[in-house]
């Protein structure tokens, strides 16, 4: 059996990538002007039921965009998980807000719905709902009580593209939503995200913040500070292939997981994914694993371990209540969030990528099963 080393992540790009890019070369359209990037809004846009759809550079510069659209500020509160990656609280402090964490579910991982309204206060402008994994969030509460209070909903998708809740697809719900297409999401621009919303001015303002703001009757005459977010055509062609293939994808994704929960399922020493709520079927986006807490291993050593199998993986998130970077700007979170502080130091996941091989995963599967029988 072969050594060489297994990614975390592999993209597949055997699609109409190479012929769509050789178009963007052959006519010059390589920057945000070109046709691509106005036909991956649409029909993106058309896949997850949105009427608008705002192509940007990244994940992260959706959020930034999605945050300013909304034109939360200073004073504000968003109430978002603790477990999720920092670029969701970036976007909140660097509008002037203030990030009001929740803990998560210990079995699908995401943000922990029945503790929301506790932390809403006078200040509540908006709740961020991250789907993490590979199930979404329990949406259903979390729209009954914006409506309740008056919120916003802002639904990160990121890692939920052709993942449906209820049937309905996710990106779909609450005012705006955003999207991330780096290499290891169902879709791929290389770096790329998307915010999508139903409100017409929402829409024209987030194409607006991500353009500068150029004013449409003064170009350099700017009356608010936008950026330069705006996606090229090249990425955008990518991502139009890559939309070709999403079911497949997402049919590939659910036999990786499928696979990987029988032939690991003689070991005592790990959670495993929840294969289904009653909203939902896991879309397994990446394969998490979890060290159970009467075991003494922690997620650092088994990731070592791997390593010397030429295995790649990825820890889960650090908490946002623990970031050095938002402690050290004054933000305290009290609060218990146990859940989150326990699969940080548990949890990791294994290669999970489309150009993933039967034979790959069997060996990652025979050294997981010889470490924790270790």
């Amino acid at each position: 059996m072969s050594n060489d080393f297994i990614p975390v992540n592999e993209p597949f790009l055997g699609g109409n990538e190479k012929k769509y890019l050789n178009e963007c070369i052959d006519t010059g359209w390589i920057s945000s002007e070109g046709p691509f990037v106005g036909r991956f809004e649409e029909q993106l846009a058309k896949r997850i039921g949105r009427k608008y759809g705002i192509a940007v550079a990244n994940g992260s510069a959706a959020l930034d965009v999605a945050i300013a659209a909304l034109r939360i500020r200073a004073g504000d509160e968003v109430i978002l998980p603790t477990f999720t990656i920092i670029s969701c609280a970036t976007a909140i402090v660097r509008a002037g807000g203030t990030p009001v964490v929740v803990d998560c579910e210990p079995d699908t991982w995401n943000m922990d719905v029945n503790q929301i309204e506790a932390k809403i206060t006078k200040k509540t402008k908006a709740i961020m709902v991250v789907h993490i994994y590979g199930l979404p969030v329990d949406m259903d509460p979390v729209l009954a009580l914006a409506k309740k209070y008056g919120l916003k909903v802002i639904e990160d998708a990121a890692q939920a593209i052709g993942l449906t809740y209820k049937g309905k697809e996710c990106g779909s719900f609450g005012d705006i939503s955003t999207f991330s297409f780096y290499p290891n999401k169902h879709v791929t621009t290389g770096e790329g995200g998307m915010v999508m919303t139903d409100d017409k001015d929402l829409a024209e303002r987030c194409r607006s913040l991500r353009n500068l703001c150029f004013n449409n009757n003064k170009r350099f005459v700017h009356e608010e500070l936008g950026w330069n977010y705006r996606m090229t055509n090249l990425q955008a062609a990518i991502g139009v292939a890559q939309l070709e293939r999403l079911d497949m994808t997402i049919q590939r994704k659910r036999e990786i997981g499928i696979r990987y929960s029988e032939l690991l399922c003689g070991i005592g020493t790990v959670q495993m994914p929840v294969k289904n709520k009653p909203y939902a079927d896991n879309i397994y986006w990446v394969y998490g694993l979890v060290i159970k807490s009467e075991f003494q291993m922690e997620a650092s050593g088994a990731a070592l371990e791997l390593s010397k199998r030429n295995i790649g993986t990825r820890p889960f998130f650090y908490p946002m209540h623990q970031q050095p970077a938002l402690k050290n700007l004054g933000f305290n979170f009290s609060g218990e969030y146990s859940v989150s502080e326990n699969i940080y130091k548990k949890g990791f996941y294994v290669p999970s990528g489309l150009a993933l091989t039967d034979e790959q995963q069997t060996r990652v599967c025979e050294s997981l099963i010889d470490i924790f029988r270790a």
